[in-house]
């Protein structure tokens, strides 16, 4: 097992950061191209929601803990910012609560996707944590056969 803490600002550019940090940290678990891909982007997504509609233009704090336990990897990426009212509303395809500024509203479908496990907990006002698990490398790929 290892674990990694890491505290950034909610600036857009520390998302390309988050995402390769976490893909460097997953290395020991020898993953597949795709899968350090479908990682990059479900970390991207996590981290651009924090940014995007957690602090809502402000700055604000980015909370990532990762951790390794066999094969899998664990994410958690939590804000302290606005918060989602409804979970099971925002978790819904296609939901958004900027249609304005041309958001899909596909970022926690993507994340569900891409990922083995995944989870979302929120309250408004005090923020969301969002937690993602993906099973990584050979022993993976032995086990989906």
């Amino acid at each position: 097992m290892n674990e990694m803490y890491l505290k950034f600002l909610s600036r857009s550019e520390n998302e390309v950061f988050a995402r390769n940090v976490v893909a460097a940290f997953a290395l020991p678990l020898s993953p597949t191209l795709s899968e350090l891909d479908d990682v990059r982007t479900a970390v991207s997504e996590a981290v651009t929601n924090c940014i995007v509609h957690g602090y809502r233009g402000g700055e604000g704090w980015i909370e990532l803990v990762c951790r390794t336990e066999g094969d899998l990897l664990h994410i958690e990426i939590a804000d302290s910012g606005r918060g989602i009212a409804d979970v099971e509303q925002a978790l819904q395809p296609f939901y958004t609560t900027l249609p304005d500024e041309e958001r899909s509203g596909m970022g926690f479908t993507i994340m569900q996707t891409f990922m083995t496990d995944f989870s979302v907990t929120s309250e408004a006002g005090r923020g969301t944590t969002v937690r993602m698990s993906k099973r990584l490398g050979a022993k993976a790929a032995d086990d989906a056969r």
